[in-house]
This record gives C-alpha cells, sequence and structure tokens, in this order.
C-alpha cells in the first residue's frame, strides 16, 4: 500500500518549468536597416504555447516586442507566424510538440510587407480576399433566411473555416513573388460562394479567377 501510495503521489507531482531558447527575428524600422535575431531564455511548461512564450518575453523581458494576437485560442487568426521554419498559429502551438532541447525560432510570415518585428502589413492579403467578392450575392429579397439543404451546405462546408490568418497563402512560395497570385485563401472564399446554392454569381468569381 505504501509503494501504490508513493506511485500515486509522484505521479500528482505538478510539473517544473524549464528554461528554452527563444530566437525572436526583431526589426524596429525606425532604428533598423535589417531585420536581426534576438535571443531570449524563458522558462516554460510542455503545455506552454509559442504565445506564452512571446507574453513572458514582452511582460517580464523586453516590452519593445512587437506581435499581434487577440483571442489566443485559434479563432482570431491573428498570431500567424514562422515557428522553426513553419508557418503556424502561436496559440496553437505547444512547447511539447517541438523539440525544446534547441533553440525555437520565431519569424514573421513571408510574402508580407514587414512593419515591425513579427508584425506584417496584411493589406495585400485582404484586398486579394476581397478582389474574390467573398460575400452573398443574390437578386431575390426573402422576407427571411434563404432555406438551404444539409446536403447543399455541405458542399461547401469545409471553406467556411477559414479563420483568414494568412499562414496557407504566406507558405506559398509563388505568393511571395507573384503579385498577381490570389493565394489559397481567396482561393477558397471563391470556392465557398461559388458552389453556394443561394448565390447567383459563380460565374463571375470563376472570370476574377481566371483573369489572374
Amino acid at each position: 500500500m505504501t509503494e501504490t501510495a508513493n506511485q500515486q503521489t509522484k505521479a500528482e507531482e505538478p510539473e517544473k518549468p524549464f528554461d528554452i531558447e527563444v530566437h525572436v527575428r526583431r526589426y524596429s524600422p525606425e532604428t533598423d536597416s535589417e531585420p536581426y535575431w534576438d535571443v531570449y531564455t524563458v522558462p516554460m511548461y510542455s503545455t506552454s504555447r509559442i504565445l506564452d512564450a512571446l507574453h513572458h518575453i514582452k511582460w517580464e523581458q523586453d516590452s519593445s516586442l512587437a506581435f499581434r494576437r487577440s483571442c489566443a485560442h485559434g479563432i482570431c487568426g491573428s498570431d500567424a507566424m514562422r515557428i522553426n521554419g513553419r508557418n503556424r498559429l502561436a496559440c496553437k502551438t505547444l512547447i511539447k510538440d517541438l523539440d525544446r532541447t534547441k533553440p525555437i525560432y520565431v519569424e514573421p510570415i513571408k510574402g508580407l510587407p514587414l512593419e515591425r518585428d513579427l508584425i506584417v502589413d496584411m493589406d495585400p492579403f485582404f484586398e486579394a480576399f476581397k478582389e474574390v467578392q467573398p460575400f452573398l450575392i443574390a437578386s431575390d429579397k426573402p422576407e427571411k433566411e434563404r432555406i438551404q439543404s444539409i446536403a447543399d451546405r455541405e458542399v461547401f462546408d469545409d471553406t467556411t473555416k477559414c479563420i483568414l490568418c494568412a499562414a496557407c497563402t504566406t507558405s506559398c512560395p509563388v505568393f511571395w513573388t507573384d503579385g498577381q497570385y490570389f493565394g489559397p485563401a481567396a482561393i477558397v472564399a471563391a470556392h465557398r460562394f461559388i458552389f453556394d446554392s443561394r448565390d447567383e454569381e459563380a460565374s463571375t468569381r470563376l472570370e476574377i479567377l481566371n483573369d489572374k
């Protein structure tokens, strides 16, 4: 019984924090001609997120660090960044899913103008998104909601889940170099309405995509 009790006590001991090394790509337009890497040592837990590490840096070590975040739960899409060379959401990337024995590299997403540190100008991304007319276009004027069958909804349901974080679009090398390319997020938005049974302008959106 004593051995079992000791095992249970040991299993219930809370995890102790450990240090990770975080390399953050920094840039200030007022003082820097080129971006550079800054290194921070941050105490974290295995279930901590990269967003938690950035919060710790900003709140405890260097208040000048700039990055976007809002809901912190993978809904708003504002904290997309490159983590160890891959586009991810900082709020959804857990320390335990990375190799904590090696430095963790955090930098802004590519293909959009760099404004400061981990912040990029999202205007080109949203301009491409708006260009495909990502809204319902219908000539009828119903007095209540337009009814749609479950089967019709399933045709485009997955495309409604995009949170406009730009992670997919800015992962694409074509988007980095071709100013005419809409990118995956805009194409998905077009798909969402092209296949919506309530919409009447599928051909218009197809023409917009084909013109590019």
